[in-house]
């Protein structure tokens, strides 16, 4: 028989009808409970690998610090380790039974390359419970949670308990709620490196309009909607009026830390590139209350502030833009000299 176009285009509307009155009939069953077959099991896996491989190329990670472990850790144990377990708790026996289970990372995460976790860690995968990142824009929080992974096989319980804090609940007792942010914020876990800024001291009208700011997006970060996403409006009144009213500690250290220049950058500015003083509006005593304290703040948290308002999607309350414009004119230098800078002064 001569195959004609004719005849190849009736085959295959043949097929197409076919195949949607076998779906329409309901005989392929969608149930969990008997899994895949195995070629479909490794079809579908050799898909997702593929796609991921792919996607990866010309991904270069970044250096990563141990700032990028406690930031990502107390986000693991809120948002993965519900699915994935963790060395603190195993995975639960109800997820084991999704199709495809999540996996125990500790057996997967040497499969993967660091620019190919950043892809599913990103981007999540179809098909799975595996989600996006609740903030694709913010590429930092992302590496942090693959330089989190990359240790993870290697963590044992305490040192998790150590790195997440382990205050993660599921009350919603006020004293529990508070309990739970210092996991992070707390002072006694925060140092220079940390990408987590300290709380206590800043003004309550800053804490509250920052609450609000990452509840409705505008200040994008998938930690922080994690953590505020079983949170009422009331309860972000209240944590903002805690941590207001919390005692400060004063860091040690030694000012000017970048040879004066993160100093005359703070006082003076530099009139010649049309860079404002800090101080015009930061740590004054009639400063807008509105306006963060950026006294005592790790330094690796605020480069890493700075960076993102000079990248232009740091956001936050009504006074963000401002600091987008002023940061789109920092170099790295004046960034890390400024965050030296104001890391070793007291914050009191």
């Amino acid at each position: 028989m001569k195959i004609t176009w004719k005849r190849l285009f009736a085959g295959v509307v043949t097929l197409a009808a076919a195949g949607l009155i076998v779906a329409w009939s309901g005989i392929i069953h969608i149930r969990a409970s008997t899994g895949h077959w195995r070629v479909t099991d490794w079809f579908l896996h050799w898909v997702m690998r593929s796609s991921v491989r792919t996607a990866a190329l010309g991904v270069q990670p970044p250096a990563f610090t141990p700032g990028m472990l406690t930031l990502a850790a107390g986000h693991y144990e809120t948002g993965c380790a519900g699915c994935h377990g963790s060395p603190a708790m195993p995975r639960p026996v109800a997820v084991q039974n999704m199709l495809p289970p999540p996996p125990d990372l500790k057996a997967v995460v040497s499969t993967w390359s660091d620019a190919q976790l950043y892809e599913i860690v990103r981007h999540g995968i179809r098909y799975t419970g595996m989600p996006a990142w609740p903030a694709v824009e913010r590429d930092d929080e992302v590496w942090a949670m693959v330089a989190f992974l990359r240790a993870y096989p290697k963590l044992d319980q305490a040192t998790y308990r150590r790195l997440a804090g382990f205050s993660a609940t599921q009350s919603q007792d006020f004293s529990q709620v508070v309990t739970t942010c210092a996991g992070c914020h707390s002072p006694t876990r925060l140092y220079d490196e940390s990408l987590i800024p300290h709380l206590a001291g800043q003004s309550e009208t800053y804490l509250r309009n920052s609450l609000a700011a990452y509840a409705a997006g505008k200040r994008p970060s998938g930690v922080m909607a994690a953590a505020l996403s079983r949170l009422s409006n009331v309860d972000r009144e209240r944590l903002a009026r805690h941590f207001a009213n919390e005692k400060t500690s004063t860091p040690t250290g030694v000012v000017s830390k970048a040879g004066g220049r993160g100093e005359t950058l703070a006082q003076h500015g530099d009139k010649a590139r049309g860079l404002a003083a800090c101080a015009a509006c930061h740590d004054t005593a009639d400063a807008n209350q509105a306006y963060p304290r950026l006294a005592g703040q790790p330094a690796a948290y605020l480069e890493s502030q700075l960076h993102l308002f000079r990248a232009g999607i740091r956001g936050g309350g009504d006074y963000a833009p401002i600091m987008t414009r002023v940061a789109s004119g920092l170099t790295d230098d004046d960034i890390r000299a400024l965050a030296d800078y104001y890391s070793a002064i007291s914050m009191d």
